[in-house]
């Protein structure tokens, strides 16, 4: 409805105002401004006249709200963050904690309680939140009679178990007593919307169960930024550098990406990582509509007020390269193709065909759905940010950010394969290119605040990245702390990544010592937990004095076999049982000591 004089108490002036403005904004932003003005309004009929004390305001006082969250990445922690601002903003008093911090016996004092956490690998919860998980699902656990509580789950829906990290604390916060307060969300990659209206709804929940109104506390205030330039609003950083960091020869190609921030005002610490937002192949999108119905002009609206050709969407918007299952369960209410509904009635059939296959296969297999262009859109999802982690210090270098990017590239189902941006910086980005980025802060990542403390690094393959910022930033500061780096790879001559750097921190005394890897330059393979083995009484040595140790890489292999050399080395060195080392390394990993950024 458009604003006037006859209809609304605002001056010609202030509805032609409103109106401009109003047509400009998300839904989200609508319901931030409709709950600010809401809270205004709200606080103005609260206040007390002078001397005097209200009993509403005296309930609104009591209020509390724990916001617990679990963190691989940084998310659910800038999540939670957001939440106790908005929270506070209505009046409450709020805790908000990592779950490694929190302690569970301090459960039985919670009144209302908030759950915000993600899923790592196959359904494992995150690092930060293992410990509290296990407390949780265990005997130990006290009763929630009279705790109301709700869960925002973070997931990747191209994963079989999607969110079920949060989908587990819901259960169990249920069965130990609690009421929910509103239910749980689970949010795919693209989660600014769906976590702005659980935190909506959790403020709505919150004012019914104080038996008053309450102040509303916009949703979308949950997308609130401390930069111009974020997740929801990237920097196009100007590619600098793109260099190819193997010899000739290699089976592999790991570029070295050097992108410009100047005037961005981004800011980051070793360990952080920068989100990319990268286009999808042409060459697979042009396969793709030469499957369907549709020219590819056909006019699409990918997100409201943003409207592009089924070309241009599908190569900048939608992703094309991973099938799910909540994805052809979508598409099969859409198509009229019975072998596809089969299909997806199948659940093994169905994760069997997933694996390896794409947008283009599906379309091939089974057709296309829809009646228009835009109903065929209608159930993709948004191309999701890549996350590397940065491969350089914000102090050695002002205005940059470094990056270190495998290309993936296979054969699947007789065609070959490719990672959406690991193969756009190898094939299509040159230097004077943009791309949209954001800094993805990890608080599970850092270097211990006291420069004078040991430090042990494990990064075969571009799992090296952050360690390069960490040397980078102990260089500009001076740190005496000793520094242990074991990196692995193929073979010594094309795959030995930085070589040169890490030659030179180690004649400076920059890093104290290097132990290297390469599995395909003898008969028998050798790893990073080899060499680890070898060195086992100076590494526990090490750990004796305090170090932390920091893994990053490969999650499934190469993380794991490095956990279990490390359980192995302790209760060799420490003459300690299983159990016991276990307990040492799950001590570690309290006091921040051992740390992992895995993928």
């Amino acid at each position: 409805m458009q604003l006037q004089v006859l209809n609304s108490p605002f001056t010609e002036e202030q509805a032609e105002l409103l109106n401009r403005l109003l047509s400009t904004l998300t839904e989200p932003q609508k319901v931030w401004l409709s709950g600010y003005l809401a809270a205004s309004l709200n606080s103005l009929a609260q206040a007390p006249s002078a001397g005097t004390v209200t009993s509403s305001n005296a309930q609104q006082a009591t209020k509390e709200v724990t916001v617990l969250y679990g963190s691989q990445t940084g998310n659910s922690k800038g999540l939670a963050k957001k939440t106790a601002a908005a929270l506070e903003g209505s009046g409450v008093q709020v805790t908000v904690s990592s779950m490694s911090d929190f302690k569970p016996n301090n459960l039985k004092k919670v009144q209302n309680l908030l759950i915000i956490v993600s899923t790592h690998g196959e359904g494992e919860p995150p690092d930060s939140a293992k410990t509290f998980h296990e407390f949780l699902h265990s005997k130990r656990a006290p009763k929630l009679d009279g705790v109301q509580f709700s869960v925002l789950a973070l997931g990747d829906s191209s994963y079989e178990f999607f969110c079920q990290t949060g989908k587990d604390f819901d259960k169990r916060l249920e069965e130990l007593g609690g009421t929910r307060l509103y239910p749980r969300f689970d949010c795919d990659v693209d989660f600014d919307e769906p976590a702005a209206e659980w935190l909506h709804g959790v403020l709505g929940g919150l004012s019914e169960v104080q038996g008053g109104a309450g102040a509303a506390i916009p949703a979308a205030s949950v997308k609130a930024e401390e930069s111009v330039y974020s997740r929801s609003n990237p920097f196009h950083a100007e590619v600098l550098e793109n260099i190819n960091l193997n010899g000739r020869g290699s089976n592999k190609e790991t570029r070295h990406l050097e992108l410009s921030l100047e005037g961005s005002g981004l800011v980051f610490q070793p360990g952080d990582s920068l989100g990319i937002y990268p286009e999808n192949d042409s060459t697979l999108v042009e396969a793709i509509l030469a499957k369907l119905t549709w020219s590819g002009e056909e006019p699409v609206t990918v997100k409201q007020g943003d409207v592009r050709p089924l070309k241009e969407a599908l190569l900048s918007y939608y992703e094309i390269t991973v099938l799910s299952k909540p994805l052809l369960e979508k598409i099969a209410q859409l198509s009229t193709n019975v072998e596809l509904r089969e299909l997806v009635s199948n659940a093994t059939d169905l994760k069997a065909y997933i694996e390896g296959r794409d947008l283009l296969d599906l379309v091939t297999d089974f057709g296309p759905w829809g009646e228009n262009a835009q109903e065929f859109v209608s159930v993709l999802r948004k191309i999701p940010p890549r996350l590397y982690s940065i491969a350089s210090s914000l102090a050695a270098n002002p205005d940059e950010v470094h990056l270190t990017i495998g290309a993936v590239r296979y054969d699947a189902h007789g065609r070959e394969r490719k990672g959406v941006c690991s193969t756009l910086a190898a094939e299509r980005l040159e230097a004077g290119d943009t791309l949209p980025v954001f800094i993805q802060h990890n608080e599970n990542f850092k270097l211990p605040e006291n420069q004078d403390v040991p430090i042990i690094m494990v990064g075969p393959g571009t799992g090296v990245a952050p360690f390069r910022s960490f040397m980078q930033e102990r260089e500009e500061t001076g740190a005496s702390g000793k520094s242990w780096m074991f990196f692995g790879d193929q073979h010594f001559v094309t795959d030995f990544l930085y070589q040169v750097e890490w030659q030179k921190w180690l004649m400076q005394g920059v890093l104290t010592k290097m132990e290297v890897a390469f599995s395909r330059d003898q008969q028998e393979k050798v790893y990073v937990q080899h060499r680890m083995l070898q060195h086992s009484k100076e590494l526990f040595q090490w750990l004796e004095e305090g170090a932390y140790l920091y893994i990053c890489g490969d999650e499934k292999y190469m993380a794991h076999d490095v956990h279990q050399t490390l359980l192995e080395i302790i209760e060799k060195e420490g003459s300690l049982t299983h159990s016991q080392a276990e307990e040492y390394l799950a001590k570690m990993q309290q006091q921040k000591r051992y740390q992992r950024d895995v993928y």
